[in-house]
């Protein structure tokens, strides 16, 4: 260091150089000198990049040539003094080396070399800025000439280096100097040099010190001097300032400019007009574009910094803007229409309005800008409103000439040298900013109350919705551009497009649409086109295809949202619906309709007739895929339409002629071909949704379009490797829909669907991930079911209802061979029962990798199977399942050399134990007890008793439930006395449901036994004795008794007798032998319903000649009748001919000659698409929480409730409430099964909220009994629910023996 030559001073400077350019931003923000040296000294702490700096690494350099030595020596003898004891810890190692390090003469005679060094470095610098100083100096005065590319090029950028290169730090006297010399009266030589010393300044200095008002004041006026250079150098102090300032210290830069261009539009000087046009290239708008383009930088990014500031400071600054903003010639200028205002200038630079979507997106800001615009700044919203109004009567007046509008948002991007604009241009411009701002100011409730607004050239004042009626309008009559730029123009500053843009918005805030978009007025605009179209009135629209498709688009948005939905199928006002005029409902669907049958001539030939036929669709299938929408919808037929279309595309698809070689019409076959194949997946699909409700999908099964829909499906989602969450849930409830129904399980089973789920069930089962590395043996699954199987196990669920249970398994064995590969993969349900379940031979449990969590998985499986009594009944008489699970449990013991000795307690016979209990034992929640399937802590971990034969311990039967003491009732008495009064009076059997209803809400306990036998008896046969009150004829009975001995019983029957008999004989309703009693029942009932069956050919287990399940409600009526055959098969006859008997005794309409034929070959049942329907819908009106559960976990209310009727609430329900729900269905009503399902679902409200959450909702409403629930406790809810639904439920439930829709 001793021998510093001249280059050591060039290298040294360049590295200081580096060093200080890199560190520019830092120092430019402090706010004095002392905070800059701060930066400096914690520079290490706060840039990363500071070890690679080329000064830093000269300076360790230093250090390690001169004093490395003796940090080594000091470090040495540290070491060997912390072996000894006397240093301990790396701290304090550090500590001392340093002291030691700093106190040696090495280190002294380095930093006084140093410090010589960089003195001379530093003067150098200095001397050399001084330079350049002088230099820029000149250069300034010199006139400087610009090459321009365009209207927003300027120089007035933040990071110009000019302003960036050096810093100077004045003191508090020299900026008073500064405010001197740059007041307005002192020369002009004066004031450059004092702005250029003013422009190396920290602009935080500036901006923060006691002089800056007066500053402020000279600087606004001096951005007007005549010199453009000296103004233009204000500006870019301004500039600075923006991007190097705190906001509480550049709102009033802002405010300054504001101001600035305020007066300047005011004064005399500004003689700008509209139709004059703007040239932007034109130095003088050049100048004034910069201007206004620094404040719009300066509105969008504000708000990211103004929150951690007071709100006087953002006032401030919204306050100016408005002001600039509202700027105009008095009212009686003669130039007052035609002045050109600084919103033109603003909308040029920010055509779409961004700065006041920033400021309104957060509240703080919002309840500033929306206050000022109310109080002070209403004139601004006045404006806008006019502007849009202006435009779209010319727009319409383009129209109605039949001659376009000129299209100015592509016009003027045409011609990249075209650097003016036309008036109209102009106007254009204005008119889209207006637009935007608008469209941003209505999204709020806030904006929404500043209006309505009073016009200078209307009468009446302009509304919300007189707005979004002329946005609405502004679709179909704005300019059209040509049908191939569809597909292109995304980015478009086109009205249509801006407008859909607004208008999607307002449909995303369900809020704002609730109060904007759904009133008659909006919707009437929205439809305009397509009631024009329907009239086949002339129409004025500009591209008729693509305003269709558009107002499509917002329709279907609309329809997607529930509110938007009840909007469109009753109008704004229910109560007071239009009834001068069609529902919007009627005209969709009508048009939609007519779409179909390509009955509209206008549209004939069109490229785009198939994307608007879709576009409408669209609309129909988001009201057809809800209950209340699909309602509204069937009386139309759009069913049947899109079914004769689809056939219709399903024919012309086939002759689609082969394509030959050489033949130049081949590109256009295959391009028909796709569009034919893309057209018939449209349809599918739209066909596919229906079967979103147990209606529609009996809808769909009438087109013959299913199996179609099934396969169309399953390729869908074989193909979508990730589908949104939306769709998944969507596709979930529409398959628990298919599987519910026998024709839908079938549509599933050929569809490669079923073995498909199978075979990923088995992959994560038994194989797991195929591209998975294995490194580590899997852990051990700590849940019975692990989490990668519970989505497979939960769709198992959703897929195996009865009518698919039957379907896929009856008549079919397992295969039990004898031997089983490992690489062979269950395809069918019934391997699934053959390799998980029935694990009754070696072979099958040597074939499994993870053989107990696989057991383990299909006894949980069969476990929810079971919960469903016809299906447990099945797999009892084919599979003998009860039997199995008994051999395996005998076989798990502890061998001794007694003999057999205590049963191995372990996760597999913990699960058969229970599911032995399950399917053994019948009862509601208080009549029988079902072990847990858990292991307690102790020495006494499994407290249940296992058994390896029937019967079951007695510890699993609840306490026999005691008859009450019956004790006078005079409403009772009442009751009874009408019951067996001779002669009927008028309104007799209302009188009799409303003493009913009396009694079950005062003591229901005494509806029970004999009285309650006594009172369906007689009220059932004073029904059937009223040829009003029948509902069905009665058939020939006689000889039946004669006939009914060659008949026999099924295995299913019988097991399901021997049941029904256990149960009864536990609830004391039975005595012995009543199994032939029963017998005798069941037989007569086959016979009598046998009569008015009709033949039936279908392919389908369940349209055979019996009724595929067992009769739980003959049965029920047995127990009722205390085990009376003769006085049940009575009341069945006559209780036959009552339309309730459709609803709560199934096998009653088995293949019915009361059915029509085509609901007959559907095989399903009046109700699943009748009752289970109308549960649906009640569901979402009252329940919205537990419908959207179900939504959510893919699973439908109406197959749990389909399970519940079938067999009665066995299982669910103690046999007391049991007999409340068939009193109560047969005395008040059909429908009143309805209600009871959803004050089931009230009742289990929490409960399902939170198994939804657990994700295993299905399992809980499957297995878990109804806990708590009474009928009479909510018989109240239920006649508050009568009160509405009736009528339209009745209406719809006496039409079953019509039902073709």
């Amino acid at each position: 260091m001793s021998c510093f030559t001249s280059e050591d001073e060039a290298q040294l400077q360049s590295m200081l150089r580096q060093l200080l350019q890199s560190v520019k931003e830092k120092i430019t923000g402090a706010p004095s000198v002392e905070c800059a040296e701060e930066i400096l000294l914690h520079l290490e702490e706060t840039d990363e990049n500071f070890h690679n700096y080329e000064f830093v690494k000269y300076l360790r350099k230093c250090i390690n040539s001169t004093v490395g030595s003796v940090i080594e020596e000091e470090i040495e003898k540290c070491i060997s003094a912390q072996s000894q004891g006397e240093v301990s810890g790396y701290d304090m190692l550090v500590q001392h080396v340093t002291k030691k390090t700093r106190e040696s003469k090495e280190y002294r005679e380095m930093m006084h070399a140093l410090k010589n060094v960089m003195m001379v470095v530093v003067e150098s610098l200095i001397n050399k800025f001084e330079e350049d100083q002088m230099h820029n100096k000149e250069l300034d005065i010199k006139p400087k000439k610009e090459r321009r590319s365009g209207y927003y090029t300027d120089n007035c950028s933040d990071s110009d280096s000019s302003f960036n290169r050096s810093y100077t730090f004045l003191s508090q006297e020299q900026l008073q100097l500064l405010v001197e010399r740059l007041d307005p009266i002192q020369p002009m030589e004066v004031r450059q040099e004092a702005l250029q010393t003013l422009c190396f300044a920290p602009p935080s200095d500036i901006l923060n010190s006691e002089t800056w008002p007066d500053l402020r004041k000279h600087l606004t006026t001096s951005l007007s001097d005549p010199d453009t250079a000296f103004s233009e150098k204000i500006l870019r102090f301004y500039a600075k300032a923006f991007s190097s300032s705190p906001f509480n210290m550049t709102r009033d830069v802002y405010t300054s400019l504001a101001r600035h261009l305020e007066l300047y539009f005011l004064s005399g000087e500004y003689s700008l007009r509209i139709s004059a046009g703007l040239d932007v290239s034109n130095p003088h708008i050049d100048r004034l574009l910069k201007k206004v383009r620094l404040l719009n930088e300066y509105q969008k990014e504000a708000p990211s910094s103004w929150i951690r500031h007071p709100e006087k400071y953002m006032e401030e600054v919204v306050d100016s803007t408005f002001s600039l903003l509202s700027v105009n010639h008095e009212p009686n200028h003669p130039a007052s229409p035609d002045f050109l205002s600084p919103v033109y200038f603003l909308a040029l630079l920010d055509i779409k309005a961004v700065w006041f979507k920033k400021w309104m997106h957060a509240y703080y800001s919002r309840a500033v800008v929306l206050r000022l615009l109310e109080k002070k700044y209403k004139s601004l919203i006045n404006a806008a409103v006019q502007q849009c109004l202006d435009y779209f009567e010319s727009c319409k007046a383009g129209v109605n000439k039949n001659s376009s509008v000129s299209d100015f948002s592509h016009q003027h991007c045409s011609d990249e040298q075209n650097f003016s604009y036309a008036g109209q241009e102009l106007q254009y411009v204005y008119f889209v900013h207006s637009l935007c701002l608008l469209g941003r100011l209505l999204v709020y409730k806030q904006g929404q109350n500043l209006f309505p607004v009073e016009l200078k050239n209307k009468k009446d004042r302009v509304s919300v919705t007189d707005l979004l009626v002329l946005f609405t309008q502004l679709i179909y009559y704005s300019p059209s551009y040509p049908k191939t730029a569809l597909a292109g123009h995304t980015d478009s500053y086109s009205p249509t497009s801006l407008v859909m843009e607004i208008l999607q918005v307002f449909c995303d805030q369900t809020g704002c649409a609730a109060e904007c978009l759904y009133t008659d007025a909006v919707i009437d605009a929205l439809l305009h086109p397509v009631q024009s179209v329907l009239s086949g009135t002339e129409v004025y629209l500009n591209c008729l295809e693509t305003t269709l498709i558009d107002v499509a688009d917002i329709l279907a948005r609309i329809a997607a949202v529930d509110d938007g939905l009840s909007f469109f199928l009753h109008g704004e006002n229910e109560k007071t619906a239009k009834e001068d005029g069609p529902t919007a409902v009627h005209v969709i669907v009508q048009f939609t309709k007519k779409l179909l049958h390509d009955d509209i001539s206008l549209l004939s030939g069109s490229e785009l007739l198939p994307v608007v036929k879709g576009a409408f669709i669209f609309v129909c299938r988001q009201m057809y895929r809800t209950c209340e929408g699909l309602q509204m919808l069937i009386p139309y037929g759009l069913h049947e339409s899109m079914g004769e279309a689809w056939k219709k595309m399903s024919l012309l698809s086939e002759r689609v002629p082969t394509p030959v070689t050489g033949v130049d019409s081949i590109s256009s076959i295959s391009l028909e071909s796709k569009n034919s194949l893309l057209w018939e997946e449209t349809l599918l699909d739209a066909l596919l949704n229906f079967s979103a409700t147990p209606k529609g999908l009996f809808l769909l099964h009438s087109t013959g379009a299913m199996n179609d829909c099934v396969n169309f499906m399953f390729s869908s989602l074989s193909k979508k490797l990730q589908a949104n969450e939306y769709e998944e849930f969507g596709n979930k409830v529409i398959i628990t829909q298919m599987a519910t129904t026998p024709s839908g399980a079938v549509a599933l089973q050929s569809s490669g669907f079923i073995k498909a789920l199978v075979t990923e069930l088995w992959a994560l089962l038994e194989c797991g991930k195929d591209d998975l590395r294995i490194t580590q043996p899997q852990s051990t699954p700590i849940d019975p079911i692990d989490q990668s199987c519970q989505k497979s196990f939960l769709s198992l669920i959703n897929l195996l209802t009865y009518p698919a249970v039957f379907e896929l398994l009856s008549k079919q064995d397992t295969p039990n061979k004898p031997v089983y590969s490992f690489r062979e993969v269950p395809t069918d349900i019934i391997d699934i029962i053959d390799r998980l379940i029935i694990l009754n031979s070696e072979a099958k449990i040597h074939s499994l990798f993870s053989y107990e969590q696989s057991h383990i998985f299909g006894l949980r499986f069969l476990n929810v199977l079971c919960c469903e009594l016809n299906t447990l009944l099945l797999l009892e008489s084919q599979y003998k399942v009860s039997q199995v699970l008994l051999t395996a449990q005998e076989e798990n013991v502890i061998e001794t050399s007694e003999g057999p000795g205590d049963f191995i307690i372990d996760g597999l016979s913990v699960e058969r134990n229970h599911v032995l209990v399950r399917i053994n034992l019948i009862g509601g929640p208080r009549e029988r007890i079902l072990p847990l399937r858990v292991l307690d802590k102790g020495s006494n971990s499994y407290p249940w008793p296992m058994f390896s034969s029937l019967p079951l311990p007695k510890c699993y039967l609840a306490e026999t439930p005691r008859k009450g003491e019956f004790r006078q009732d005079k409403d009772l008495d009442k009751l009874l006395s009408l019951l067996k009064s001779p002669e009927k009076q008028s309104g007799w059997a209302e009188i009799c449901r409303k003493q009913f209803y009396k009694v079950m809400k005062a003591r229901p306990d005494i509806i029970s036994g004999t009285i309650l036998a006594e009172l369906i008896e007689k009220f059932v046969s004073h029904l059937s004795e009223s040829q009003l009150d029948c509902y069905f004829s009665t058939g020939n009975d006689k000889a039946m008794d004669a006939d009914v001995k060659n008949e026999s019983l099924s295995s299913v029957q019988q097991l399901g007798v021997e049941m029904t008999v256990r149960y009864g004989k536990y609830l004391n309703l039975l005595k012995e032998h009543a199994e032939n009693g029963l017998c005798f029942v069941l037989m007569n009932c086959k016979n009598i319903l046998k009569q008015e069956q009709r033949t039936v050919v279908s392919s389908l287990c369940c349209l055979q000649e019996h009724y595929p399940g067992y009769d739980w409600f003959a049965s029920s009526i047995f127990l009722i009748m205390s085990g009376d055959g003769e006085k049940t098969l009575m009341f069945l006859k006559q209780f036959s001919r009552l339309l309730v008997s459709a609803f709560l005794w199934l096998p009653r309409l088995h293949i019915s000659m009361h059915l029509p034929a085509t609901t007959v070959e559907s095989g399903i049942h009046p109700v699943y698409f009748c009752s289970t329907h109308y549960i649906e819908m009640l569901l979402k009106a009252k329940l919205p929480l537990v419908f959207a559960a179900f939504q959510r976990s893919g699973f439908t209310p109406s197959q749990i409730c389909l399970q519940w009727i079938t067999q009665c609430f066995w299982n669910y329900m103690d046999w007391r409430e049991i007999c409340h729900y068939i009193a109560t269905c047969i005395l008040l009503g059909p429908d009143y099964q309805i209600y009871m399902c959803i004050s089931v679902f009230k009742h289990l409200q929490q409960d399902i909220l939170k198994h939804t959450e657990a994700q295993d909702l299905q399992v809980f409403l499957k297995e878990e009994p109804l806990h708590g629930f009474r009928v009479s406790d909510y018989l109240e809810y239920m006649e508050s629910l009568e009160a509405i639904y009736r009528p339209m439920l009745l209406e719809d439930m006496r039409s079953i023996r019509v039902q073709n829709a």
